[in-house]
């Protein structure tokens, strides 16, 4: 059964042919903003969100992290997909409740791939977002990881592949999969709940050059009240 998702985009064309370039995916509803969809409220396992939705036909609508945190706080597991790639941007999607970040660089088939990840309860982060997960462990800013998921995240972390780092932990490629779906749970959770603070001293960063990046109270968010975004099963 193909998951249902819903496409938040505001380039008509995009809308108009996501379900002919992705056959996989039950796109139950396409619309130009987040607004809109929160008057339809469509049952979606995902929302396929992308960053960028102001434009001269909609200039107020909301965008960027405060359109993650509207789908999120209805209770929406959302995907972003976009031409976004500043490191720090895609890291702040999912400390504001994304459940993944699937650039639009990426061949059609690799990115339904993703989004089926992220559908059926996988986190998705793209490269640039692993590295800067790593260094908050290696600097102590996360704590809660296991010696085995320091090393799985160690290998990922330098672009090595599901093969490479199962070869070097004497696990097989499966376990190493299970290992990785553990883990960017884990560390999606424990980015949710930094402050921009702790993040600029643990990358070296200036103060307050994150502020008006990063969601602006960490400590608020469906992930504090125990809802899980997406279709309730």
């Amino acid at each position: 059964m193909r998951p249902a998702v819903a496409v938040v985009e505001d380039a008509a064309l995009m809308r108009d042919s996501f379900s002919l370039l992705m056959p996989g995916l039950d796109v139950v509803a396409a619309v130009a903003s987040v607004e809109e969809l929160t008057v339809r409220r469509p049952v979606v396992d995902v929302v396929l969100l992308d960053l960028h939705l102001a434009n001269l036909e909609q200039p107020d609508v909301r965008q960027g992290i405060a359109a993650i945190r509207a789908l999120t706080g209805y209770g929406y597991r959302v995907c972003v997909y976009s031409q976004e790639e500043r490191r720090f941007v895609l890291a702040a999607c999912i400390a504001a409740g994304a459940s993944g970040v699937v650039s639009k660089a990426l061949p059609t088939g690799r990115a339904q791939q993703l989004f089926l990840e992220v559908a059926a309860g996988g986190t998705v982060m793209p490269q640039s977002v692993v590295g800067i997960l790593e260094v908050l462990v290696r600097r102590d800013c996360i704590t809660l990881l296991s010696e085995r998921q320091r090393q799985v995240l160690h290998g990922r972390a330098r672009g090595l592949s599901y093969a490479q780092v199962a070869k070097q932990l004497f696990v097989s490629e499966s376990t190493l999969r299970g290992y990785w779906l553990d883990l960017t749970r884990s560390l999606s959770e424990s980015l949710r709940d930094l402050t921009p603070g702790e993040i600029e001293r643990a990358l070296g960063l200036a103060p307050g050059d994150l502020l008006e990046l990063w969601p602006a109270d960490a400590t608020e968010g469906w992930w504090r009240t125990g809802r899980r975004p997406g279709r309730e099963r």
